[in-house]
């Protein structure tokens, strides 16, 4: 080939440059005739030959010294491109790749990148990107000095950068070209000297496109930390550098390209955060990756922590200062990162002295070597001596004195971090003497504090009364010789001595004596260490007695003590987790249903914040527990169902979809084989679930969803319908799926016919084996409560018999009965001729509660409200609930007493035994028909086996039940009165709700429409609950004192109606502060913001206003000029508007859409000449707000994208509609339509991730709009951002999902702007120009003037 080609080529020079008087003509025609022969060859060549070709005609040129020559031989190759015999890609490349093509040959640098600029026109856009990142790559070889004599030539090639960045020229498009000049240049990088400002000015043009991609002021936006982690896509962040995830290569602003260590310490500095730390920087447990920057980051929240030590104005050592909350948490989160490797202990410490040097930072000193202690004692035993040793250098920097440091009085809890650094010298002392043999000499201040350990070691007889115990745990925890002795004292003060015995609740039911727990104030001052040896300790000695059987329960203080131990993060593996997964299938394995008892009354009444996974993996296990034969008695199944309702109800909103998804293989795992009732307090927990998260909003079905199954398999389960009252509630979806998939209800006619059938068969039957085994026969009708009722009603008797029979029908079985017998007594009352009748009927029903036992109240009452009666027969439902609850003081009487007696307060409480024994012996629990049994002929003397009860009782029982009845009785209307009459009677019960403010809270958001009329039971139900914890909550602890005043005592003919002062203050309670401070491991919400959020969401839906008149005043909060609100924290104020609005139901945020209409139809945006000055600075909304500039349009902007960052994905969804139906028809300019494209634009990454339906429906709508503004707007001045734009959704988001939809749009848009998005319908230059020619015309002269230009 070579060969040939030189020949050719040879013979073109020849016969050029033989004759030296050719005109332009003549040597124009020997150029064609010269390129024959070459054409005659190139057709004889294979394809992939093609290349090789070239190129070695390039060689061939470039060795060439001739300019003339090569001057000629290049327009050889340019005629070859224009009469299409050379592709000119492959050209320009062999050209720009060659090793000849030097700046130093000046002239034929010149030559080059002028044929290159002749022939590009001709070259596929990609084939223009990847020619621009060539050509970048060749000026970057010229270096920063060169003689300006040749600089003229030089400038050839940026000649042809300016060409290929030509908007008007459209060879690509431009977003193309920017991406590979950031490639090149990224942020801060100059480009090269011989670009000048051509780069800049490029890029810098792209940066109204990165500010519609960017949300206003997002480096402000602040998430609340909730336990389940607030997952969400909005607060990812790089894991090496904190950097926004941010999509193109666009010129965003600076502070978006900053690390956003705000971001992460704040969410570091939060209780119960590290799940959604993880979450943020995708850390995953089961890959140990070092994560330098959250390293980094628990420094400086260390020596923040110290810094707020020194500050304090009464810190004291011994007493501990408002920093104590701080210090413990620190603990908690170091222990945590370290643990699983994301941070590296010496590191840490390092890079501590180094921050801490020279500041003179000592008071909080004892808490910094407690925290680091927490981590020395449990790990120095598995890793080296030297990962530890640093500490001995901050030792050195906070330890000054020269002489010994007094021994602190160990009576107060703080002496534990007094002798912090000590214990830590101890562990050292003792790794390096087991690994080198040699010790590390004590240092002299602390020569006091050690003689002091040394001396309390040789005290055999150690006492609970002060904290030398903790002491020499912490000191002694890493040798076992020492540490047995105080160990084996904790363990023996919590399980007793094994002779003293004491009785628990119920009969033949003794436990060993020890009721005292350990206190909390004892076990936050023992290490994590020796916490891990206790909890262990515990664990081991449940598990030993589970398997011995024992007949002695395990000890009061032991449970309870084991259940403080629970609450501690830092030993989950040992904890929680050890609990569930060790434990618990341990104790079930041995049949040892006693212990089994206990630990299930533990997780209902004792345990706080246990992580959702836990909880789920919980229930499953209670739904295989309750198949099994065994656990068929009467008290373990009411405690297995009592958990598992507990365990549905406290489900938080955003738990549910995240943990029932894991499920969806087999979800029969989660669901009850048999039990209607848990079933269907699962679908209220979903119906109520998504609601609240907005999973449904614009969905009709659940056909495709997560639920579907779950659904379905319920109903295979449990078939059952759904009152129309209670199913006008549930999310249309939900509707929908209940509706179709209807079940026949039994009549009332044939209940009573078969019950009064059975009866004439209990009444002429006489054998009373036959008898029993006719009634107790698995698969008989259940409705032998109706015989017992029927028996009562006529002979006012139950004979022995009958007792038998309910022995025999056993515990689940059971619950069928009291099914049917719900639906009995309510056709036995509505057709009761009241009166006399009325009263005879509910005595009786209360003797089959309290005087017979057969039922639980508990039971009867959700079975009752779990019926799906409609009208006058679930009117009369409800009025036997009431009934069952008030009339008869029974109830009653055992409410007010335990609210009076009690607080709920159980881990500050050392004497809870003995309260719980008084309430028993006061109020014994009979749970296997001991009352049936006294009243029989002759009377049965029974001695029931019962479990132990360590914290229960029928009201404690009864609280998730009533949370059901308040909802079923807020869905009827005709019985707001009733509630009204409960609530006042029993609403104190809620002084034991463990999660009060959240029941409220969702109950207000998911009745938001039912209560929208009823302000009165609404500020009833408030009221209520609220009023319960007054005297257990410190004041402001909740509602603002405003609302008490004015709201709670407001009256219906004088409604009262806040100011705006009012809705500042109550936005203003959501900065760090206005809450007294309390310890958050035992607080309904895991850290100070999900209080306040919380708090302030339930005043808000208790206003007797219109959701759209709240939401409108909280949007005016920052919209209207509020002397409250300071200019300098605008956007902490609108984080807290878009997170509270959010947390409301739909009609409160929904008016945010009004605003943004009125923002869009106003005069600033609909007139060309009313606004001055550039769009994209106006709504720069930091920028203008910082020079005073900002306008209503760029506040609402702001606002809207705090809302929309905050909202969850079902609430965004709503904006695909939001804009075809509502934006579109009103978008008629150039500016509305930006302003369009700034409001949404930032959120298309998130609805990429989360759902990519309606990004594809809103790309489609940008079309559209587009279109509209191009009909009615005879000049556009800003085509260019509007077209990268488009260009940046394609490459980001959509690709050709859309292409169909939008080729069409672009087809019929005005020639200039089809040109410039050619590249999406992928048609050519001609295409663009020819086939708008007829629109061209109509269109006026200015317009086609303006592109035809354009298009030349």
């Amino acid at each position: 080939m070579e060969t040939q080609l030189q020949s050719i080529f040879e013979d073109v020079v020849y016969c050029v440059f033989r004759m030296f008087m050719d005109t332009p003509e003549d040597e124009r025609t020997k150029l064609i005739s010269c390129l024959g022969a070459f054409r005659q060859y190139w057709g004889t060549l294979p394809q992939d030959s093609h290349e090789q070709c070239v190129q070695w005609i390039v060689r061939f040129i470039h060795s060439q010294h001739s300019p003339k020559r090569i001057s000629f031989l290049y327009d050889c190759l340019a005629m070859a491109v224009e009469t299409s015999l050379l592709p000119p890609r492959m050209v320009c490349g062999a050209l720009l790749s060659s090793d000849s093509l030097e700046w130093e040959r000046t002239q034929l640098w010149a030559l080059t990148f002028r044929l290159i600029r002749k022939i590009i026109g001709g070259v596929d856009y990609k084939g223009v990107r990847d020619l621009l990142k060539a050509v970048l790559d060749k000026i970057q070889t010229i270096p920063t000095t060169v003689s300006s004599a040749i600089v003229q030539q030089l400038l050839a090639a940026r000649e042809v950068v300016e060409y290929i960045l030509d908007r008007n020229a459209c060879l690509l498009p431009a977003y193309l070209a920017v991406t590979e000049i950031r490639k090149m240049y990224p942020e801060g990088h100059l480009s090269h000297w011989l670009l000048g400002s051509l780069i800049s000015d490029f890029v810098d043009s792209f940066r109204p496109t990165a500010r519609i991609n960017s949300i206003c002021g997002r480096c402000s936006l602040l998430p609340v930390v909730n336990n389940s982690g607030a997952i969400c896509n909005s607060w990812k962040l790089d894991p090496t550098t904190l950097h926004f995830p941010l999509k193109g290569m666009l010129p965003f602003d600076k502070d978006l390209f900053e690390p956003q260590t705000g971001l992460l310490r704040y969410v570091l500095e939060q209780p119960y955060s590290r799940e959604m730390v993880c979450n943020m920087l995708g850390l995953n447990k089961q890959q140990k990756q070092r994560c330098p920057v959250l390293e980094e980051q628990l420094v400086d929240l260390v020596v923040y922590a110290m810094e707020r030590s020194e500050t304090e104005e009464h810190f004291d050592a011994d007493i501990g200062g408002t920093s104590q909350l701080l210090w413990q948490h620190l603990s908690s989160q170091l222990i945590f990162f370290v643990l699983f490797q994301f941070a590296s202990f010496p590191h840490m410490v390092l890079s501590l002295h180094q921050k801490l040097a020279s500041r003179g930072l000592i008071k909080g000193r004892d808490h910094l070597m407690w925290v680091l202690l927490q981590f020395i004692s449990g790990s120095i035993q598995k890793n080296a001596l030297a990962d530890f040793l640093p500490v001995m250098k901050l030792f050195d920097l906070l330890y000054p004195e020269k002489e010994c440091i007094p021994v602190p009085d160990i009576n107060k809890p703080q002496s534990t971090h007094s002798f912090a650094m000590t214990c830590i010298w101890i562990h050292l002392n003792r790794k390096a003497h087991s690994d080198t043999k040699l010790q590390i000499p004590i240092p002299h201040s602390l020569k006091l504090h050690h003689e002091f350990l040394q001396q309390s070691l040789r005290n055999k007889s150690l006492g609970m009364s002060d904290y030398k115990i903790a002491l020499l745990c912490n000191a002694y925890s890493t040798n076992s010789e020492c540490f047995n002795l105080p160990m084996g004292v904790l363990v023996e003060t919590i399980c007793g001595n094994g002779a003293m015995r004491i009785n628990l609740p119920g009969t033949n039911c003794v436990a060993s004596g020890s009721v005292t727990p350990l206190p909390m104030n004892l076990l936050d001052s023992l290490t994590v260490h020796a916490k891990m040896s206790l909890i262990h300790s515990i664990a081991t000695r449940v598990i030993k007695l589970a398997h011995a059987k024992s007949s002695n329960a395990l000890a009061p203080a032991l449970v309870e003590t084991y259940s403080r131990l629970l609450v501690y993060m830092e030993i989950e593996s040992l904890g929680i987790k050890g609990f569930i997964s060790q434990l618990l299938p341990n104790v079930f394995k041995c049949h040892a249903w006693g212990i089994l008892h206990t630990l299930l009354e533990m997780f209902s009444y004792r345990m706080h914040h246990i992580q959702p996974h836990y909880r789920v993996q919980l229930l499953s296990h209670l739904h295989s527990l309750a198949a099994v034969p065994l656990t068929n008695q009467n008290q373990l199944h009411l405690c297995v169902e009592s958990t598992a309702l507990r365990l549905i109800t406290a489900l938080g909103s955003s738990e549910v979809q995240p943990q029932f998804t894991r499920f969806l293989n087999d979800p029969k795992t989660v669901l009850s084989a048999e039990s209607e009732e848990l079933n269907r307090a699962l679908i209220l927990t979903l119906a109520r679930a998504t609601h609240v998260t907005d999973f449904f909003t614009g969905s009709d079905s659940i056909h495709g969803t997560w639920c579907k199954d779950i659904l379905q398999t319920i109903m295979n389960f449990t078939p059952h319908n759904w009152a129309s009252h209670t199913l006008s509630c549930f999310p249309a979806p939900l509707q929908a799926f209940f509706k179709q998939n209807n079940v026949p209800q039994e009549s009332r006619f044939n209940l009573k016919k078969n019950v009064e059938e059975e009866y004439r068969k209990w009444k002429s039957m006489a054998n009373e084996n036959d008898i029993i085994t006719h009634f107790s026969l698995q698969g008989s009708p259940p409705l032998f409560l109706c015989l017992l009722w029927k028996m009562l009603l006529e002979t006012d008797h139950i004979n022995q018999i009958g007792f038998r029979v309910l022995e025999r029908i056993g515990a689940r079985a059971l619950v069928a009965h009291v099914r049917t017998f719900a639906d009995f007594l309510v056709y036995e009352f509505s057709t009761s001729a009241g009166g006399q009748q009325l009263n005879k009927c509910i005595e009786i029903l209360n003797d089959m509660v309290w005087k017979y036992n057969i039922v639980t109240l508990d039971r009867l009452i959700l079975c009752l409200a779990m019926r799906s009666h409609d009208g006058n027969e679930a009117q009369v439902c409800y009025f036997i609930i009431q009934l069952l609850l008030l009339k008869p003081s029974d109830f009653r009487n055992r409410v007010n007493d335990f609210v009076k007696e009690n607080a709920p307060e159980h881990w500050l409480q050392s004497d809870w035994h003995n309260k719980h024994m008084n309430y028993h012996k006061k109020y014994p629990e009979k749970l296997y028909f001991e009352g049936l049994a006294d009243q029989v002929n002759p009377p049965l003397q029974l001695q029931p086996q019962y479990l132990p009860i360590y914290f229960g009782n029928v009201c404690l029982r009864f609280l998730p039940v009533f949370d059901i009845v308040i909802h079923r009785f807020l869905e009827l209307l005709p019985v707001s009165k009733s509630l009204e009459t409960l609530l006042d009677h029993l609403g104190g019960l809620y002084k034991f709700h463990d999660r009060p403010v959240t029941y409220l809270y969702n109950t207000l958001h998911y009745y938001e429409r039912h209560l929208r009329d009823r302000t009165n039971l609404k500020r009833k139900l408030v009221h209520a609950i609220m009023s319960s914890l007054k005297d257990n909550r410190t004041p402001g602890w909740c509602l603002s004192e405003t609302y008490l005043k004015f709201g709670m005592n407001a009256r219906e003919d004088n409604m009262w109606i806040p100011d705006d002062t009012y809705y500042c203050k109550l936005i203003g309670r959501l900065s760090p502060g206005p809450f007294p401070n309390c310890d958050w491991r035992f607080n309904e919400f895991p850290n100070p913001a999900a209080h306040a959020l919380h708090v302030t969401c339930v005043e808000l839906m208790a206003l007797a206003l219109p959701g759209k008149d709240v939401g409108n005043a909280l949007l005016n909060v920052v919209l209207k000029s509020q002397p409250l609100v300071p200019r300098e924290n605008i956007t902490a104020w609108m984080n807290a508007i878009g997170l509270v609005i959010t947390a409301l139901p739909e009609p409160y945020w929904i008016v945010l859409h009004d605003r943004i209409v009125s923002v869009i139809s106003s005069p600033a945006l609909t007139s060309e000449t009313e606004w001055a000055g550039y769009p994209f600075a106006l709504l720069d909304f930091t920028a203008c707000h910082q020079s005073y500039s900002e306008m209503n349009c760029s506040y609402v902007l702001a606002l809207a994208h705090a809302v929309w960052h905050h909202s969850s994905i079902g609430q965004l969804s709503l904006i695909p509609k939001f804009l075809s139906e509502t934006l579109k028809p009103v978008v008629k300019t150039e500016f509305q339509l930006l302003y369009v494209y700034h409001l949404v634009g930032p959120f298309l990454q998130r609805f990429q991730q989360e759902r990519t339906r309606c990004m594809l429906e809103i790309a489609v709508a940008f079309y559209e709009m587009l279109l509209m503004v191009d009909q009615h707007c005879q000049h556009l001045s800003y085509m260019d951002p509007i077209c990268d734009f488009l260009y940046h959704i394609k490459y980001m988001y959509t690709g050709d999902s859309v292409k169909e939809q939008v080729e069409k749009i672009i087809m019929a848009l005005r020639p200039a702007m089809k040109l410039r998005l050619r590249f999406i319908t992928h048609s050519s230059i001609t295409d663009s120009s020819s086939s708008s020619s007829s629109s061209v015309s109509q269109t006026g002269s200015s317009r086609s003037a303006e592109e035809h230009r354009l298009i030349r």
